[in-house]
């Protein structure tokens, strides 16, 4: 696991720096937000398998839901009650696995 900032809620002008590194995710409120289509509901879960093992290793689980073969996905960080490094960590490595 990484030490990855947990506990610094960044301020909006920060995360719209960041946001940058994260393209296709947007900002509603304090949380990052984006769906993921696949071509059918094998595919969707198989990445919504892949994400879950992510956030066990980041210790950092996003919100999430499935509807055959979208997954919209939702990250923030609860515990420090905003958006912090982390997220944009747990962002950039979910992106990841649809590159794949």
């Amino acid at each position: 696991m990484g030490e990855w900032d947990r506990s610094h809620v960044m301020q909006p002008h920060q995360v719209e720096e960041h946001i940058k590194r994260i393209s296709g995710w947007t900002v509603k409120g304090d949380q990052l937000f984006r769906t993921f289509e696949f071509d059918d509901f094998a595919e969707a879960f198989h990445f919504m398998t892949k994400v879950a093992k992510i956030a066990e290793e980041l210790d950092h689980h996003p919100d999430w839901a499935n509807s055959w073969n979208k997954v919209e996905i939702t990250v923030t960080n609860h515990q420090a009650g905003g958006i912090t490094e982390i997220d944009f960590v747990l962002c950039e490595r979910i992106d990841k696995q649809v590159t794949r």
